[in-house]
């Protein structure tokens, strides 16, 4: 459970990158990659896969020593490199930057970033590894806590991470009476929502559950809406490792691995109603 505008800079480029909650990606990889040579993969730096994530990294995604991440998104990229046979490193990426076109100093970036076609106009993903829903937090004195539907929040006031789908979805799909106020970060976001300056969070599910039951008191996740998006891994336009780290996943995803990581990380999280729009 932490997706997260640069997007000034990118639409002045004529990019028009969406956040991490409208049109999703469907589960698959941004081109078709061409094969990679898991003997001898192209690599940031030799002998080593350099992995980026967010700080902080958010329980249940990540876990532990950030030099040895555990937790469902750390034990992934852990068990690629496993499966390559090298050792991992991992670097500090802010989300916002991520997506961003240009250079990458790591191979990738995992951060529940959702694929979308927009940001495939300027990095590349790998084959999605977790299905995404949205989340709704609130207090429970919030005037949100009663909402039963998409419909019963327009009159609210919500709040979300910039440069997030679940920003774009709050407003394509919710479209808030009120222009929904827009964080830098969850801790940001979360500060809003406990004084008061935001009647709901919105974010990825995951995240808004482990803050009810973790972070914040006195508060509850209302709903969840499925919005046919995927996280993927994160690279640099054309950087062929995508081909050997799909071909990885592919059989992560044969044997059961993702299966059995999603139960024992995830799985808690993921029970929560849906709601009507």
């Amino acid at each position: 459970m932490r997706e997260r505008v640069v997007l000034a800079g990118l639409i002045a480029a004529g990019l028009f990158l969406a956040g991490c909650g409208g049109a999703g990606g469907g589960g698959a990889s941004s081109q078709d990659q061409a094969s990679c040579d898991l003997e001898d993969p192209p690599l940031f730096e030799d002998g080593t896969l350099t992995v980026a994530t967010d700080r902080p990294a958010y329980p249940p995604w990540f876990k532990g020593d950030p030099q040895n991440y555990g937790g469902y998104e750390g034990e992934v990229a852990s068990e690629v490199a496993r499966r390559m046979d090298l050792p991992i490193k991992w670097v500090v990426e802010p989300f916002n930057k991520s997506y961003a076109p240009g250079a990458k100093d790591y191979d990738f970036d995992i951060n529940q970033i959702t694929i979308t076609p927009e940001r495939q106009r300027v990095v590349d993903f790998s084959d999605g590894y977790f299905d995404n829903a949205q989340g709704v937090l609130v207090l429970n004195d919030s005037p949100a806590a009663d909402a039963e539907s998409l419909s019963d929040l327009k009159d609210d006031r919500l709040g979300a991470q910039v440069g997030t789908t679940a920003l774009d979805f709050v407003n394509t799909t919710i479209e808030p009476e009120e222009q929904a106020k827009v964080y830098d970060s969850t801790n940001d976001a979360r500060s809003a929502l406990e004084g008061g300056q935001i009647d709901a969070f919105v974010t990825d599910l995951v995240t808004t559950v482990y803050l009810r039951d973790i972070e914040i008191e006195n508060s509850e996740v209302i709903g969840q809406y499925p919005e046919n998006e995927q996280f993927g891994m994160l690279f640099e336009k054309g950087n062929p490792l995508v081909g050997c780290v799909n071909e990885v996943l592919g059989e992560m995803k044969k044997d059961g691995t993702l299966k059995d990581l999603r139960r024992e990380h995830l799985q808690q999280y993921l029970e929560v109603p849906t709601l009507e729009k």
